[in-house]
């Protein structure tokens, strides 16, 4: 059923750590590393191929939820979020991650992981473009429709790919809703707080009665790997929030965008061409 060895719990605890730096710098909640590395730990400790892709999104989501939490916390000492446009964003967070994670389900391990390294190289095209020119901030209020809107689309992929969501709802909220990035960032880092919640609970319920399923699993989450990972990630992420208030960090973005190009080509590659 599976078992970890002394290198895999290094590799989960360094790249936990990782992943925790990234959602507290960017607002991306850490889920884009999160998952490839428990899919490379998880098929080496001898996970089911029938479940392996479902339990790297559940966990990863899992794990996302401190890491937010600890993340939202240290923008809000910034001032970088505003409750009442949070509440507005998750309301339409919780929806759309109810409804990424019934699709998951839906779908293949092989599918998933395709799909997966697809919205890597997407993502990676959005940073590069996002980072070259901001939209102007705007002065008017903004309806809370839209911002339901844009929690929506950031809970509905964060449950699916089982990412935090940020890298949808960061640029939505700077280029479609105008929010200056700071206030972006923090604004979402809440919004994947809820929306990860939602996607976690979903992944349990749906894996509830699979088959194959690893020691310490609720469905489709790995309790083992949670606890394992978790305390890292939540310690770099208020990491990351410090370094964001400091930096532009306009060419780590341009360093990770190479880095997702490199992993999803991996990931397309070992799910639809090998």
């Amino acid at each position: 059923m599976g078992s970890f060895g002394l290198l895999s719990i290094v590799l989960l605890a360094i790249l936990g750590s990782l992943a925790g730096f990234l959602a507290g710098l960017l607002g991306i909640g850490g889920g884009i590393i999160l998952v490839p590395l428990f899919l490379w730990v998880f098929e080496s400790a001898g996970f089911s191929a029938e479940v392996l892709v479902h339990i790297a999104l559940g966990t990863s989501l899992a794990v996302i939820i401190p890491t937010a939490l600890s993340s939202t916390f240290g923008h809000r000492k910034r001032g970088n979020v505003r409750w009442h446009q949070v509440a507005a964003l998750c309301l339409g967070g919780a929806v759309g991650a109810f409804g990424g994670a019934w699709l998951a389900s839906l779908l293949s391990g092989e599918w998933l992981k395709g799909l997966f390294g697809t919205m890597q190289l997407l993502v990676a095209l959005q940073l590069v473009i996002f980072s070259l020119r901001l939209p102007p901030e705007r002065s008017d209020p903004v309806q809370p429709f839209h911002l339901v809107v844009v929690g929506f689309a950031g809970g509905l992929f964060s449950a699916f790919f089982g990412v935090g969501g940020g890298v949808i709802a960061v640029p939505l909220m700077v280029i479609v809703l105008g929010f200056p990035i700071h206030l972006a960032v923090g604004n979402s880092s809440a919004l994947i707080v809820i929306s990860s919640l939602s996607g976690t609970l979903s992944y349990m319920y749906h894996g509830w009665h699979a088959d194959f399923l690893p020691p310490f699993s609720l469905g489709y989450v790995n309790c083992l790997v949670f606890l394992l990972v978790a305390p890292f990630a939540i310690g770099m992420a208020r990491l990351g929030v410090r370094v964001a208030s400091h930096t532009t960090h306009d060419k780590l973005v341009k360093i990770f965008a190479v880095l997702l190009v490199l992993v999803g080509l991996r990931m397309i590659y070992s799910a639809w061409l090998s």
